[in-house]
C-alpha cells in the first residue's frame, strides 16, 4: 500500500505542505536579513573560530 493513502486519510493533511513552506520561506527570510544587518567584526569573530590565533596565515 502506498504511502498516500495514509495521507488521504488525515483530515486538514493539505495544510501541512503550506504550513512547512512558510516556516521554510520565512526561517530563510530572517536568516538573510540577520546576516545584512549583523555586525562585521562579529562575523569575523565567528569565521575565526576554528582556528583562533591564526590571523598570521
Amino acid at each position: 500500500m502506498k504511502f498516500i493513502h495514509y495521507l488521504e486519510k488525515i483530515t486538514g493533511v493539505g495544510i501541512y505542505p503550506l504550513v512547512s513552506l512558510m516556516i521554510f520561506f520565512v526561517f530563510f527570510t530572517v536568516l538573510l536579513w540577520w546576516i545584512g544587518k549583523a555586525d562585521k567584526k562579529y562575523i569575523d569573530a565567528l569565521k575565526n573560530i576554528p582556528f583562533p590565533g591564526n590571523e598570521a596565515e
